[in-house]
């Protein structure tokens, strides 16, 4: 699983927003990243598998596996659903 190229990461008024780079931006593309979806985003920035995201949450967070899996499965649907996945 990769990122699509033509978005950045970044931290406006002590929020993580993802917002679109390039010459034609569509604000309404941006997102707003809690600690857990910034975690995400991150393994995202290096092509990782959806079993090894879940694998580092289970490291990096205090949750059992069932609710590390159903957390990665709904924010990468939100991610393909808003277009921020390559195919």
């Amino acid at each position: 699983m990769k990122l699509k190229e033509g978005f950045v990461m970044r931290k406006v008024a002590g929020e993580t927003v993802v917002l679109p780079t390039g010459d034609e931006l569509d604000l309404n593309v941006m997102i707003t990243l809690n600690e857990t979806g910034k975690f995400i985003w991150q393994l995202l920035e290096n092509e990782i598998e959806e079993a090894a995201i879940v694998s580092e949450i289970l490291k990096e967070y205090k949750v059992d596996r069932i609710t590390a899996e159903a957390a990665v499965a709904g924010f990468i649907r939100k991610l393909i659903e808003h277009g921020f996945l390559a195919d």
